[in-house]
C-alpha cells in the first residue's frame, strides 16, 4: 500500500519542495516514517491521510528554514551586457524540472498547468502550510474534511488557509507567470525543428524559432537573456561549449517536451550530460528556454551517463 503512494507523494512532494532532488528524499523519509508506525495506520480507515499528514511534516519540517525557490526570471532583470554566466546559486536556491512519471498522483485527474514550472513558482511564494492546504484541496481535488485530517487542522482552519492561499496567488506579480498560457500541445514541427538546429549550432535558425521578444535561462547561473539580439550574442559566445552536443527527447513536468543535451567531452567522442532543455511555446514560437544545468538531473531522468557521438536519435526517441 505505501508503495502504491510514492507516485502520488512525488507529485505532492514536489510541489511543495520545488524540487525534484528534495522531493525524492522526503519520499522516501515518508514512507520510512510510515512503515516505522504501521500498527498505529493500519488502525485508522484513512490510512492514506495518516501518510499524507507523514509527508506534510517532513516537507514543512524541510521547509522551516528554507528560503523560496525561483527561477531565473523572477529574481533578477534580464541582462544588459551579454557575456559567458559566471555568477551563480547553489543548487537550493532554484526550483528544478521532474521527470513526467514522478509528478501526477497515480489514479487522479490532475491538471497538467498544476506541475508546470511556472505553477511551481507561484506555489513557493506561500507560506508552506498554506501551499500544502491549496495542492490537496485545488490540485488533488481532496474535500476540506479530507485535508483537514491529513493535516491535523480543523476544517474551519482549513478553508481559511485555502482562502488566503488563493488570495495570495492572485496577488502575486512573478515575470514567470508570462509563461502561463501556452501551447496546449506542443508543435512536432518546431520540436524538430529546435533539435536540428541545435545540434548543427545553426544560431539563424535558432533564433528564428523565438518569439521577438523570447528569452532564455541557465539555473545555477543567475544570469538570463531576453530579445533576438541578446539571444544571438549569447548563442555566439557560448558556441565553443555546445558545438557537437546532442539532444535526446524527453518528457518532463507534466507531459511538457524536453531535451537532455550531451556536450563533447573530448577527443574520443564521447559527450556527457550538461543540461535540460525545457522549451515555453506559445502560438507555435519558443517565448523561453529553461536550461537547467545539473548532471544529476539526468540519473533521476532515467538518461544514460554518457553517449558516443555516433549514435543515432530522432525526434521520436
Amino acid at each position: 500500500m505505501l508503495e502504491e503512494l510514492r507516485s502520488e507523494l512525488t507529485g505532492y512532494c514536489y510541489r511543495m519542495m520545488g524540487s525534484i532532488f528534495e522531493a525524492e528524499d522526503a519520499v522516501q523519509d515518508t514512507l520510512l516514517r510510515a512503515w516505522q508506525s504501521w500498527d498505529q495506520i493500519r488502525q485508522d480507515s484513512s490510512r492514506k491521510s495518516w501518510v499524507y499528514r507523514i509527508a506534510t511534516n517532513v516537507c514543512l519540517d524541510r521547509l522551516r528554514n528554507a528560503k523560496r525557490r525561483a527561477l531565473p526570471m523572477d529574481l533578477s532583470e534580464p541582462a544588459a551586457i551579454i557575456k559567458e554566466p559566471s555568477d551563480s546559486l547553489p543548487r537550493n536556491s532554484w526550483i528544478w524540472p521532474a521527470p513526467d512519471n514522478a509528478t501526477d498522483p497515480a489514479n487522479i485527474v490532475v491538471s497538467r498547468e498544476t506541475v508546470r514550472l511556472s505553477f511551481i513558482a507561484i506555489l513557493q511564494i506561500l507560506p508552506p502550510r498554506q501551499r500544502a492546504v491549496l495542492i490537496l484541496l485545488d490540485v488533488f481535488r481532496w474535500s476540506a474534511n479530507e485535508a483537514a485530517h491529513a493535516m491535523g487542522m480543523t476544517t474551519a482552519a482549513v478553508n481559511s488557509a485555502v482562502q488566503r492561499a488563493r488570495s495570495g496567488i492572485a496577488r502575486s506579480n512573478l515575470r514567470s507567470e508570462e509563461l502561463q498560457g501556452g501551447d496546449a500541445q506542443a508543435d512536432q514541427q518546431v520540436l524538430a525543428s529546435y533539435m536540428e538546429a541545435f545540434e548543427q549550432y545553426d544560431i539563424d535558425a535558432l533564433l528564428a524559432l523565438f518569439h521577438e521578444n523570447g528569452s532564455l535561462s541557465m539555473p545555477p547561473f543567475t544570469m538570463w537573456v531576453r530579445g533576438s539580439s541578446n539571444l544571438s550574442s549569447f548563442y555566439t559566445i557560448t558556441r565553443s561549449h555546445c558545438l557537437g552536443s546532442r539532444l535526446l527527447l524527453v518528457q518532463a513536468n507534466g507531459d511538457c517536451p524536453a531535451f537532455a543535451q550531451y556536450v563533447p567531452a573530448g577527443p574520443d567522442g564521447r559527450l556527457v550530460p550538461w543540461s535540460i532543455h525545457i522549451p515555453e511555446l506559445k502560438q507555435g514560437k519558443i517565448t523561453h528556454i529553461h536550461h537547467f544545468i545539473d548532471p544529476e538531473l539526468f540519473l533521476r531522468f532515467g538518461l544514460p551517463a554518457d553517449l558516443e557521438a555516433r549514435q543515432n536519435f530522432s525526434i521520436d526517441r
